[in-house]
């Protein structure tokens, strides 16, 4: 193996543990068929609003983050 894919190799691995982290940390769809039928809080609460500044929005946000970070890294390990 050369030096680049130890790097991109370790970076794959770190992308993978904050991938598995960060999914096994965010609570479920508490709502169900309640969101179906327009009940539970959904947009419009204030909550719903500021979803990106709760715990559970920046948990959502690294794992989009880690996701296109371990695919573009598994795509580029494939083509060095």
């Amino acid at each position: 193996m050369t030096t680049l894919q130890v790097v991109f190799t370790s970076l794959l691995l770190l992308a993978s543990l904050a991938l598995i982290v960060s999914v096994l940390l965010q609570k479920g769809d508490a709502d169900g068929i309640g969101a179906l039928t327009g009940g539970g809080s959904g947009a419009s609460s204030f909550f719903g609003k500021n979803k990106t500044r709760t715990l559970e929005g920046r948990l959502a946000t690294l794992t989009k983050g880690s996701a296109i970070a371990f695919v573009v890294l598994g795509l580029v390990l494939i083509f060095i």
